[in-house]
């Protein structure tokens, strides 16, 4: 299990770990209403802590809680407020290592019944250690007979605790099967995503990914993944993808904020090529740690750097 920071963030101020604590009679606890967002800190050549991309995460924040009809969160919560936030985490903590940061808006009302508008909520935020969810040599995937759920009854784009229920069930069926994770298809069949992270195929020298109607999540590092494909001269293409385009894939690699950019190696006991990390996904594998640490100039822009 990853080490937990002692330090977290809760409400309108830090707080011990052990106290950042929500009531069983919160909606968030009673029907899952919380949305949530999960960010890298890395450590750059000169020791600064940095976080790509992170005020695309604080727009998850407001995105996730828009679909959802949380009103409690847009307007007390600015980008500056939200920096300071995490920077104040980060300092409390003493982070010198690689770490996750969750940040998550329960609705914490007791037994509101079930709705969300003007009900009130808290933000939590904490650290952890950057432990992937994936095995970085080489991923082995199952097809899970779970389908992803429809964005007409819970949208993917919103990332909603009560969702990852779905995510937890596909999960679980391929761990019962020996297998790291699973593949999700989506209602009518097609390739949706793993249970917390994108997925790729190359094929003759392009790369492929499941278009966002698919009932995905619209993944930060799925769109990093796409615009650094673009960056190195790769053709990229977001369309339909069905279960066998994977299995005669030249190469298949899995995305996200706590996968990182994991090779899959093996899906449904079918090896994927030659069962290894393929040309592509090694490209794009070392530029993309690099910008994570704040290396690529080019995505400069898109990294926050942190008071020592």
């Amino acid at each position: 299990m990853a080490r937990i920071y002692e330090q977290a963030y809760f409400g309108d101020s830090l707080v011990q770990f052990a106290d950042a604590k929500l009531s069983v009679a919160s909606s968030a606890v009673l029907y899952g209403m919380s949305v949530y967002t999960v960010f890298p800190i890395h450590i750059d050549d000169q020791g600064r802590r940095v976080a790509f991309r992170l005020f695309d995460h604080y727009k998850r924040l407001l995105t996730s809680s828009r679909i959802m009809g949380i009103t409690s969160f847009e307007g007390r919560w600015t980008e500056e407020r939200f920096f300071v936030a995490v920077q104040d985490l980060i300092i409390a903590n003493r982070i010198k290592d690689d770490a996750f940061v969750r940040v998550t808006v329960h609705l914490d009302e007791l037994v509101p019944g079930v709705r969300s508008r003007d009900i009130s909520s808290t933000l939590s935020m904490f650290a952890y250690q950057a432990v992937p969810i994936l095995p970085q040599g080489g991923a082995r995937l199952k097809t899970t007979h779970w389908r992803r759920v429809p964005d007409v009854a819970i949208p993917p784009r919103a990332k909603v605790n009560g969702a990852y229920v779905n995510s937890v069930l596909g999960k679980q069926d391929a761990l019962d099967s020996g297998y790291d994770d699973c593949v999700f298809l989506d209602t009518a069949g097609h390739v949706s995503e793993l249970s917390a992270a994108n997925i790729f195929l190359v094929r003759n020298n392009v790369l492929i990914t499941p278009a966002v109607p698919g009932d995905l999540l619209e993944g930060i590092s799925r769109t990093t993944i796409l615009e650094l494909a673009k960056d190195l001269g790769i053709q990229t293409i977001e369309r339909t993808v069905d279960l066998t385009e994977l299995y005669v894939a030249d190469e298949v690699f899995a995305s996200g904020t706590s996968a990182y950019l994991a090779p899959v190696v093996e899906i449904d006991s079918r090896k994927i090529a030659n069962g290894a990390m393929g040309s592509v996904t090694r490209r794009l594998y070392e530029h993309y740690h690099a910008l994570l640490r704040g290396k690529d100039e080019h995505y400069s822009h898109l990294v926050a750097r942190f008071d020592q």
